[in-house]
């Protein structure tokens, strides 16, 4: 069986029988499945299993052989740009698959994805998440987790950190952020957490962040996304930490790329990672 992608009617059917009206996921779990296509992370944490978790699965499950791909055609553009000696430049950059970073191919993409439930919210789909994922063929890209917030740190597996992207639809959002921030990819690593906005208690964590924000300059950045027509379960917070950001070296003036040394060298380094013996050896 191939890997279901999240907007294929199979999939669909399968993942209906999760959703819980209540919960108000029905747009947030294909926001999220697109926000991994977008952010691309290696390490992928969920915090309350449900609805969401085989979007999560199958985006990163697709995406996996969606890099594979980009990787040999990147490799092959590139070989067949400096195997006649030309340096870099626009015509390479737009070649199919077009804009595409050397560096960010030069080690494959095993993206790593854990979801801790305890299993204790009666109206929740968690306990059928599995079935759901057995039946799409996804249920060994899914490490779970059965256990309580407060209790999975010691838990979770060694290379899930850092995380690159955590999903958080509990009500303990505060104390995930107080002890996990550190574990959070200082990279840009993201969290996005469910509905803070328009109650009173979200609204008091949402202060808390601002003012940890403003007192930590340049170490996280927070957006807030409200559903304005839904009266709960409204929301989403997403926050970056950007605390070691590494500098992207490529982007110039008016949204032109410099070509220097080190790109060409990036890309001829990945490309003999993917052709291997096939390309030659001054390439």
């Amino acid at each position: 069986m191939g890997v279901p992608g999240v907007f294929d009617a199979e999939f669909r059917a399968a993942v209906d029988k999760l959703w819980v009206p209540g919960m108000g996921t029905e747009v947030v779990a294909p926001l999220l499945a697109s926000l991994v296509q977008f952010h691309r992370p290696q390490r992928v944490l969920e915090i309350g299993m449900g609805y969401t978790t085989p979007f999560l699965a199958a985006a990163l499950a697709g995406l996996e052989e969606q890099v594979e791909a980009e990787a040999r055609a990147l490799a092959a553009k590139s070989r067949a740009h400096l195997d006649g000696g030309a340096a870099l430049d626009d015509r390479w950059l737009y070649a199919e698959p077009p804009l595409l970073a050397p560096a960010f191919y030069r080690k494959p993409y095993r993206p790593r994805f854990v979801a801790v439930d305890n299993l204790s919210i009666p109206a929740s789909s968690a306990p059928r998440v599995f079935e759901t994922l057995t039946e799409l063929g996804l249920d060994d890209r899914v490490t779970v987790v059965n256990a309580d917030l407060h209790d999975c740190l010691d838990l979770l597996p060694a290379e899930l950190f850092p995380i690159d992207l955590a999903w958080v639809d509990a009500w303990e959002c505060l104390y995930f952020f107080d002890h996990f921030w550190e574990r959070i990819n200082p990279d840009g690593g993201l969290i996005v957490m469910h509905y803070l906005m328009t109650y009173p208690e979200g609204e008091s964590i949402l202060e808390y962040f601002a003012k940890v924000q403003g007192g930590r300059p340049g170490e996280l950045e927070m957006i807030n996304l409200l559903e304005p027509h839904k009266l709960g379960q409204n929301s989403i917070t997403v926050l970056r930490r950007t605390t070691a950001g590494r500098p992207r070296a490529y982007g110039g003036q008016g949204g032109t790329i410099r070509y220097h040394r080190a790109l060409q060298e990036e890309a001829a380094a990945q490309a003999r990672q993917v052709e291997g013996d096939h390309v030659r050896p001054d390439l």
